[in-house]
């Protein structure tokens, strides 16, 4: 069982109960988050959470508040207390050129991940535009329409440059 959202973490109290009860049920869990809201996760929650799945927009400070209008220390201290608590992590990094391609900023997050062991993996989602027609239907203007889908070759550079720190990237 996987609970995702929006952001799961927003009902602490129905995630928790969510999650307590599938684990009753002998159920793999599964908890899909921005880790923005992770102080919210008590410590009860995530033992009944098999495995989280962590998306980290970007590793760039300010990128990071322009794509999310948060911080980003909010994630990173999940993600290290994930760690601390043992708990099983997949991280997911959407590749958008032009936002999420930094050189430095891809470095510095694997350098990051690296450090700890609880990430298993990290999968590299290349971005695209299968959301546009949602937009439109809404009359809503789709902010990344103009930005290219990642190409192979740029995908395949920043696989290598996390799989470069010892990390697991598909």
């Amino acid at each position: 069982m996987t609970l995702t959202g929006g952001e799961p973490l927003l009902q602490p109290a129905f995630t928790a109960a969510v999650l307590r009860r599938c684990k009753e049920a002998a159920l793999h869990t599964a908890l899909d988050t921005s880790g923005f809201l992770g102080a919210r996760a008590s410590d009860e929650l995530l033992a009944d959470t098999d495995l989280v799945l962590l998306d980290v927009k970007s590793f760039d400070v300010p990128m990071y508040r322009k794509l999310t209008g948060g911080a980003l220390a909010p994630t990173v201290n999940f993600a290290t207390r994930l760690d601390r608590l043992g708990r099983r992590v997949w991280i997911r990094y959407v590749l958008v050129p032009g936002w999420t391609d930094d050189e430095d900023a891809v470095d510095g997050l694997a350098a990051f991940l690296s450090g700890l062991a609880c990430v298993e993996r990290v999968d590299i989602l290349p971005f695209h535009k299968l959301g546009a027609a949602k937009y439109d239907a809404l009359g809503v203007p789709f902010p990344l329409r103009d930005t290219p889908v990642p190409d192979r070759t740029l995908v395949d550079r920043v696989r290598v440059r996390f799989r470069e720190h010892g990390l697991m990237a598909h």
